[in-house]
């Protein structure tokens, strides 16, 4: 018994003995273990409190996804700071010498922590405007006016996961979500319209045409009833007369090319079945001039 009492007082004395001094404050090996357990669990818990808002109370009241996701992230920040206020106050390490470190520290984020900070603070912005929310289908236009489309999966504190119809998820940094032109096909409804171009010939009937493509549009499934789908003669094109098919849909907001694909197939097959031409392009050459000065030139060679 007494060479376990040693034994303790000895390891005792080992992890209160002091490594350094924080200004006044003595930093030993028992407070740095201290510190480590306390924000592991911190965090740990944090993560245990988010999950259980957004998959288990807020889903049981049908709250919709890209809000769970915003309340849950913010209430785990939340935790997370007040957690680490509350660890701080229990070391008994003086905060106002913490606050002289955190100041030259701003100074080095600022430089060097720039994209970092900026897109934290971006994120949070997301989080609280939410522009854009967790399975809404949107489009970055990047500063290269390349295009990235697809459906947001993920909204975390530096960057927005967004995975495209090829399954590839793409990493996008929160500040060029601010600072980028974003289309949310899905901010208000998960409802869109499409636009597609059918060109026919001059020969056909424009009634005729809009009665078989308005039977095309509400023949496919994928197309909504309400709003209808309708048809505008658009213009009068060099060989053809060009309509403007518009169908609304909520099933094809993540693949607008699969819609596209499916009312051509069955407008093609519309229109062969009822006899109505898809025009090709047509150019009617006048060479009657040149034929002229041609054989001209030749009867002066005879000569």
């Amino acid at each position: 018994m007494e060479y376990l009492v040693s034994l303790y007082e000895k390891v005792r004395e080992v992890i209160d003995y002091p490594l350094f001094y924080l200004g006044k404050n003595p930093i030993n090996l028992s407070l740095i273990l201290f510190v480590i357990i306390s924000i592991t669990l911190l965090f740990l818990l944090a993560s245990f409190i988010k999950r259980l808002l957004q998959n288990r109370i807020l889903a049981r009241y049908n709250v919709d996804i890209g809000v769970r996701q915003s309340v849950s992230t913010i209430i785990r920040y939340v935790i997370i700071v007040i957690g680490l206020t509350i660890i701080i106050q229990a070391t008994g390490i003086d905060l106002s010498f913490l606050a002289i470190i955190a100041g030259a520290l701003g100074i080095g984020i600022g430089f060097g922590l720039q994209n970092i900070t900026n897109n934290f603070v971006s994120g949070l912005v997301i989080l609280f405007e939410r522009p854009i929310k967790v399975g809404d289908r949107i489009e970055v236009i990047t500063e290269s006016d390349e295009k990235i489309s697809g459906d947001v999966i993920d909204i975390s504190s530096r960057a927005t996961t967004i995975i495209t119809n090829d399954n590839i998820s793409i990493i996008v940094p929160n500040s060029n979500l601010i600072s980028s032109t974003v289309i949310n096909w899905s901010h208000n409804d998960r409802k869109v319209r499409f636009n597609f171009k059918v060109p026919v010939h001059y020969k056909e009937n424009p009634e005729t045409v809009k009665k078989l493509l308005v039977e095309v549009a509400l023949e496919n499934d994928g197309v909504l009833k309400s709003p209808p789908p309708d048809v505008l003669f658009d213009d009068f094109g060099d060989s053809e007369l060009v309509f403007i098919l518009r169908v609304w849909t909520s099933k094809y907001i993540q693949k607008p090319g699969v819609l596209r694909s499916q009312l051509y197939y069955a407008v093609y097959k519309k229109f062969n079945d009822n006899n109505i031409e898809i025009p090709f392009p047509q150019r009617d050459l006048h060479l009657k001039s040149g034929f002229e000065k041609i054989g001209k030139s030749q009867d002066k060679l005879k000569k």
